[in-house]
């Protein structure tokens, strides 16, 4: 299967730059993917879209605020995204313009924090060495969110940090770790989970922590020649029982995102889901037969990304390309600020 068949057209005024004034306004493109029937709902419906047999999985991973610029010993600026602290003081980040930053500059950031550059890698990727262990907290005062390049911003722009900074996460985020949010969840409120919790839904959550891999673009010509960068994903033992019992009761798994899709998928072995912290490259496109996801909540994805191989799989992939085309046609809303749909 060729990458170019994940393609499709997207007028820009489509990609939605700002998110909606509460979480729950959001539209909601119901598929049913035996039928291929859609329907035209609005998130805040979603509990008529649940039973009490269901399971919810969460994705509760927390996004860093990884983005932020420092200042090399001539003046210049330059814009580093931290990707993952690789080992004691020592920051895996890309940078742009990445031609400024070569080996051995020194970069200084905001309240003395200064790091060094002491590996060069492709692609803009860089290593900094730091003497301080508190880049976290520097991350977390001066820090804005890792929003996705297609959303435009000025640079500093205090106001919209804060609010980015507050909506670019899931109101049950709990545990640092990801560069980049789970976007399926930013649509939920507090309300509409107690609201899902009181139906008797049963609610769990893991851990993936959202990398390089979830938008890493395809470059590759054919789908099967791609390989996806590790990400690190968590599961506790009572989240894996409680999806364990359920696969054997035949109770269905209502995924909430790729990511919760490519933990629980990756997780499964032996016929039980591990609990753990554990490593994935799975990479889910058409031809791939699906172990424990039975529905699934997620965005609108790039044309040619592993998001949308992978939804296609779930749906399949003709079903996929014309639910694409309703939405542009009904002008929803697209990717991380996006609307949703959901696949039953």
């Amino acid at each position: 299967m060729l990458v170019s068949d994940f393609d499709y057209d997207l007028p820009i005024e489509l990609i939605a730059q700002t998110p909606l004034l509460e979480r729950d306004q959001s539209r909601m493109l119901v598929l049913h993917k035996e039928s291929g029937e859609i329907i035209h709902s609005d998130f805040s419906d979603i509990p008529e879209y649940l039973t009490k047999e269901d399971i919810l999985v969460l994705n509760s991973s927390k996004v860093i605020p990884a983005k932020i610029w420092g200042t090399m010993e001539d003046g210049r600026s330059i814009e580093f995204l931290f990707l993952r602290e690789e080992k004691n003081g020592i920051w895996e980040v890309l940078c742009r313009p990445a031609k400024k930053a070569g080996l051995g500059d020194k970069i200084f950031f905001s309240k003395g924090f200064k790091g060094q550059i002491i590996e060069i890698g492709s692609e803009g990727k860089r290593w900094l060495q730091f003497h301080s262990k508190d880049v976290v907290t520097l991350l977390k005062r001066e820090g804005y969110a890792p929003l996705p390049p297609y959303i435009k911003r000025r640079k500093k722009d205090r106001v919209l940090r804060d609010m980015d900074l507050e909506r670019y996460q899931t109101v049950f985020a709990r545990r640092d770790g990801s560069i980049a949010a789970p976007t399926a969840g930013l649509h939920f409120t507090p309300q509409i989970i107690k609201k899902i919790k009181d139906m008797g839904v049963m609610v769990c959550k893991l851990s993936l922590d959202v990398g390089l891999a979830t938008f890493q673009p395809v470059r590759a010509e054919k789908v099967e020649d791609h390989h996806m960068l590790a990400e690190t994903y968590t599961i506790n033992p009572k989240t894996a029982q409680v999806i364990t019992n359920a696969r054997t009761e035949g109770q269905p798994i209502f995924a909430v995102g790729t990511t919760s899709v490519r933990a629980l998928e990756s997780a499964f072995e032996g016929g039980a889901i591990r609990s753990g912290q554990f490593s994935t490259h799975l990479f889910i496109y058409p031809g791939y037969e699906f172990k424990v996801v039975d529905k699934l909540l997620t965005n609108f994805h790039l044309p040619r990304s592993t998001l949308l191989m992978l939804v296609s799989a779930f749906a399949g992939f003709n079903l996929i390309k014309k639910t694409y085309q309703e939405a542009v046609c009904q002008k929803y809303r697209f990717y991380s600020y996006g609307d949703c749909m959901l696949i039953i």
